[in-house]
Formats: C-alpha cells, structure tokens, sequence
C-alpha cells in the first residue's frame, strides 16, 4: 500500500478539492441510512463504472472501500495493480492506494486491518451482490472467513446516488450532446442521407462526424434503419441501399469526458407518404406530452403514460413496444427506467431520455428521443436538433 501524493490520512481539506470526494461523502450518508439488517461499517465497490464515479480511476482493474462513519473516511481507498500505479496516483490523488492485482480480497485485508489496528470489534463490509460474479464472492468469503469479516450483500447502492448528476456531470453530457447535435447537421449537409447510400455508410460517415468534433468514443451501436427496417426498434445497419420515400430512424450518441448522449430523429426521402406524415405527427405529440410530464418528484409511471395514452389513443398502442427513456450518464442506460412497470418518483437533477415510438412490421417506424435534464420546473433540453417533420 502507499498513501497517494502523500496525503495525510484524514485531510478533509484535500478531500474536497476532488469532485469525487463529495460523491464519497454521500455515499457514506447513504451507507448511515441503510436498515438496520444492511447496516455495515464499509462498502467495497468492485463495479468498474462505480469505481470510476466514486475516484476518477479510469483503468480496467480496480476497486474502492468507503467508510461509513466519517471519522474513518482518511482510510477511504482504492485499490488497482501494478499497471496503473501511476495512473491511480493521478486520476485519484486524495485517496489511499493498495496496489494488488486481485483487488477485493486486497481491499477486504486493508479494511480488516484498519479496524484491527483501531480496536475495533469484527468488521460487516458491505458487497455489490448485484455485479459481483457467484466466483468472485466465493473467492471473496474464503478471504473474509480467514480474517473473521462478515459480508452484506448489497445492491444499487451507488447506482442510486448516479441518478443525480453534478454540475460536471451536466457539463460532461451536455457537451456529449452537442458534439451528437453538430454531427447529424454536418451529416445532413453534406448531403450525407440520401437514396442510394447504404444504412452502413450512413451510420460510419455519422460516426466519423462526432469524433472529428470531439468525441472520446461513440455511445453505443449506432442505429440507421431505413424503410421496412425503421420499424424494428435496436435495427443494426446492414448494406440496404436507403431509397426514396424511405422513412430513416437514426438513433446515435457520442461520449465525452466519460458520459454519454442519446438522441433519435427520424427522416424521409422524397415525397413522404399520408401514413407516414400522420404516425409521426403522433409520436411528436407523444413525445412532447412525456417531456412536459418530466417534472422532479413525478411518478415514473406516470410519465410514461403522459406519452404513451397519446399513441394509444390515436390506435396504435399495440405498435409501442418499449419504455419511455432511460437515464443517462457515465452508462447509456442507468437508473431510473421510466416505463409502464416503473416504480418511484424522479429525482431532481436527474438526465434521462424520453423516446416514443411507432413501429408498424413490414412498413417502417418511427421514433423521436432527446436527452433532459430533470427539475422542479420545465426539463433541461440537452439535445437540440429540431424535431419538426423533415424531408431530405
């Protein structure tokens, strides 16, 4: 073990230095409040994505223990092997370091350690039972049985906290969705969605378009369906040439700075025909009725309904096929789901997606998403591309 940048264990003032550090700080209120059956003095957090929320640490090993009581948070660490030692030291300065290859069991000893040196009686360590394999937690517990620690299966704990971004978390998304934004407009035009191009060559020109402004990665599989497959919801691009009067789903996102954007607009080319102009003019209605129900503190399931009784109403209820969005973060799809089987409420400050559609087999589909920041008002629209009737 070695103390990153030589901090004094226990230096809050260096610990608020880092934005990582305040997410630790809820984390271990979170950890006060949890019932009495899963009450435990530390959390070890193995999930990468966590990891990387709670420390900065971006590398492809790692894990973290939080201290449930303050008084004990100057032996907050985090643990990686020997790959990233100068990587830890940088990307998590005000945290404790172990240098191990297998992380957990290595962080278990460190924590039983510090409560052995401290006095303290036994140690109830709380573990991500919801992302830890069956084989590592039995690795895990042969470790725990031998230094007498006891562990409580947790789940969701950190996902929780992730619903509600910062303001860099914003800044990072929001950025992500412009760069998304500024592709698409490049995209159109250069004449880049036209009769005769393939859904591949769309989908790698749109792709080449975020990263030449910017982009870290893409957030996930590009999607470009065109005609007939604009009606299957996750279509991968294929070599079908897109052609006139085709209906053109596009739903793309770009990471920035870790954090991801999410965005679907849907085109014609050509001359649009009567069933087109008139599903779309419903999943527009839709999907501006689900962005005006996106108030902190509503219930998810009600939002979900706001959008999803306008396309039902209109007669094609059996043609929407999924939820309304998703939030959205340093994943594509996080915490809270907004859908008709959705429980509780949205948090204020949350970034989430809203995205109805229409799908009609054999025919084409339609969809229309942006990504929004949730508040006590009017949501926060991150992605900007109009969402009037197009055609190309």
């Amino acid at each position: 073990m070695f103390n990153n940048a030589d901090m004094q264990k226990g230096d809050a003032t260096m610990q608020q230095n880092y934005p990582t550090a305040e997410r630790r700080a809820r984390l271990t209120e979170v950890l006060t409040q949890l019932p009495e059956s899963e009450r435990v003095d530390a959390i070890l957090v193995s999930n990468l994505v966590n990891v990387r929320y709670l420390t900065g640490f971006t590398g492809s090993n790692g894990s973290v223990i939080v201290w449930s009581d303050v008084a004990d948070r100057g032996d907050d660490a985090v643990a990686t092997d020997g790959r990233y030692t100068a990587q830890i030291g940088e990307q998590a300065p005000d945290l404790l370091a172990v240098i191990d290859r297998d992380t957990p069991p290595a962080l278990l000893s460190f924590a039983a350690d510090v409560r052995a040196t401290a006095g303290a009686p036994g140690l109830r360590l709380g573990v991500e039972a919801h992302t830890m394999t069956i084989a590592g937690f039995a690795a895990l517990r042969t470790v725990a049985d031998e230094r007498g620690v006891e562990l409580v299966p947790l789940t969701d704990t950190v996902e929780r906290l992730r619903e509600v971004k910062d303001a860099g978390e914003v800044d990072s998304i929001t950025s992500a969705c412009a760069i998304a934004d500024d592709a698409l407009a490049a995209l159109i035009d250069r004449g880049g969605i036209a009769p005769g191009r393939t859904e591949r060559e769309v989908a790698r020109d749109l792709e080449w378009e975020m990263f030449a402004r910017g982009a870290d990665a893409i957030a996930f599989e590009t999607i470009v369906a065109a005609g007939a497959n604009s009606a299957i919801p996750h279509h991968r691009p294929t070599d079908a040439a897109l052609q006139v009067s085709d209906l053109v789903k596009m739903d793309f996102g770009a990471v920035r700075g870790g954090y991801h954007s999410d965005m679907t607009r849907t085109f014609v080319l050509g001359e649009p025909h009567d069933w087109q102009r008139e599903i779309y003019d419903i999943v527009e209605a839709a999907q501006r009725a689900g962005r005006e129900a996106l108030i902190a503190g509503a219930d998810l399931a009600a939002v979900d309904a706001a959008a999803r009784t306008v396309i039902a109403d209109a007669g094609y209820g059996q043609y929407y096929v999924h939820g309304l969005g998703h939030g959205v973060g340093l994943q594509i799809h996080e915490r809270p789901g907004i859908g008709a089987a959705a429980s509780g409420t949205l948090p204020d400050g949350a970034t989430v997606t809203v995205e109805p559609g229409i799908y009609l087999p054999g025919r084409g589909g339609v969809r229309i998403e942006d990504t929004l920041v949730v508040t006590d008002a009017r949501p926060r629209l991150l992605t900007t591309t109009p969402k009037a009737f197009r055609v190309l």
